[in-house]
């Protein structure tokens, strides 16, 4: 059974049994930032919160503290990859403010720093806007195809990568991102990267290498979420805004899904989707199955079978105190 786990400021787990999709909250009042299921284990998720992270082994139903030896406790991003062929188990990255990041490879049980990542050149000129004394890891990206291969984010000012699982790192590249906030991969187009960024849309067709920024067609470009048609490399699907400040706040919210395939210029998607105001930025998920994409904002959750083009209600409850809640994640996994 297919699950969808929204995260707002509560954790929604979606379940359709039979015509019908019911619902339960999880993780009520606690300052949730961020969130991420584990490949290897169905059922299993991570989520981050300003005081620490937490673990689901029931797909969101009971969470329970993990990782208390970490010494930073504001959790902004988590990844988990997939076993390798060498036999390593899988691994789980977090990233905290300010900017470190930990690995482990015992379900969350015991973590190590990968002290390299802040001894990079770049880290002096580290700083998060709203807040300039400090940064943060934003988005941990995990290639699916080459084992050791770990993108990180760092918000604001630098998309780093490891060959080697973190060990050592390799510091930005011209032409790179300066504030990617979210990142995709695809097991089917091995070292192409595609970046969503407060400065435009990046991609990379040698695993970071190079990049070439492209914002034909967009119309807004602080961007925000991206998915990637599983079927499909080259068909991407981003949300957009003019801003901070009109991607997030429900009150002043105005926000655009874009498509693009084959290299053409972006275009705007509606169809079937809110009106961009009063509507924040909209987030992806998918699974193995080509053109199936899943969106989500404060107006509700939205299905696409069509990669990107067409979109539906999805018929999950959204009662009106959610629209007043930005959304942080959207996950699809399946139960156990």
């Amino acid at each position: 059974m297919s699950i969808l786990l929204i995260v707002l400021d509560e954790v929604l787990i979606a379940a359709r049994k039979t015509q019908h999709w019911h619902v339960d909250e999880a993780m009520s009042g606690k300052p949730l930032t961020c969130a991420a299921a584990d490949p290897s284990q169905p059922g299993r998720v991570y989520c981050g919160t300003e005081e620490g992270l937490w673990r689901s082994d029931d797909a969101g139903r009971s969470w329970h503290p993990i990782g208390q030896s970490l010494p930073v406790h504001h959790i902004t991003a988590v990844a988990v990859g997939s076993p390798d062929s060498r036999g390593q188990p899988a691994a789980a990255y977090v990233g905290t403010e300010p900017s470190h990041l930990f690995r482990s490879r015992d379900g969350g049980e015991t973590w190590h720093e990968l002290t390299a990542l802040t001894a990079l050149p770049s880290s002096r000129e580290w700083s998060f806007p709203p807040r300039p004394q400090t940064h943060h890891v934003r988005w941990i990206e995990i290639d699916p195809v080459v084992p050791g291969r770990v993108f990180v984010a760092i918000e604001a000012g630098a998309l780093v990568r490891t060959l080697d699982g973190g060990t050592r790192w390799e510091d930005r590249v011209p032409d790179s991102p300066f504030d990617t906030h979210t990142m995709a991969t695809h097991r089917d187009a091995g070292d192409r990267l595609y970046s969503a960024a407060g400065d435009g849309y990046f991609d990379s067709s040698d695993a970071g290498v190079t990049w070439r920024r492209d914002v034909r067609g967009l119309n807004h470009r602080y961007l925000v979420g991206i998915t990637v048609d599983p079927g499909e490399p080259s068909t991407v699907l981003v949300s957009a805004s003019s801003g901070p400040w009109h991607a997030y706040n429900p009150k002043t919210a105005e926000s655009f899904v874009y498509r693009r395939t084959a290299g053409t210029p972006w275009s705007a998607v509606q169809t079937g989707l809110p009106s961009p105001d009063g509507t924040t930025v909209t987030h992806f998920a998918t699974g193995v199955e080509p053109r199936l994409i899943y969106a989500a904002n404060n107006h509700g959750v939205f299905r696409s079978d069509d990669a990107g083009q067409r979109w539906s209600t999805v018929g999950i409850p959204w009662p009106s105190r959610y629209t007043k809640q930005g959304l942080l994640a959207l996950l699809m996994l399946e139960d156990r």
